[in-house]
């Protein structure tokens, strides 16, 4: 998983694209030809080996960027109290198997 694929990673764009989502209502920064049915697949994945951790796609995301003690802090952008409180139980498990990591890194190659 590179950097910038976790930056846009959430469980939102599984079943399609919700009417109140920023690539529909604004897209300066996210646009629709960017989630590809390949682009999808990997997210379902993705979202696969964070529910056989217990996790949101997005607490995973944010539980591999700060799995090596070497990131400190993380930006996050939030529009909803509960999804900051999401990104918060993200710490609770940042710890990885060597599995998990093959199969992260094998999706996002």
């Amino acid at each position: 998983m590179s950097a910038k694929s976790v930056l846009h990673l959430t469980d939102r764009y599984l079943n399609g694209i919700p009417e109140d989502s920023r690539i529909r209502t604004d897209g300066r920064f996210l646009k629709a030809e960017t989630l590809s049915e390949e682009k999808l697949l990997q997210i379902r994945t993705l979202n696969g080996i964070a529910a056989g951790r217990g996790q949101s796609l997005a607490e995973m995301a944010l539980s591999w960027v700060l799995k090596d003690g070497e990131v400190t802090s993380v930006l996050v952008g939030a529009s909803k109290p509960e999804q900051i409180l999401a990104n918060i139980r993200a710490i609770k498990n940042i710890q990885f198997t060597e599995e998990e990591l093959r199969k992260i890194d094998a999706v996002s190659m």
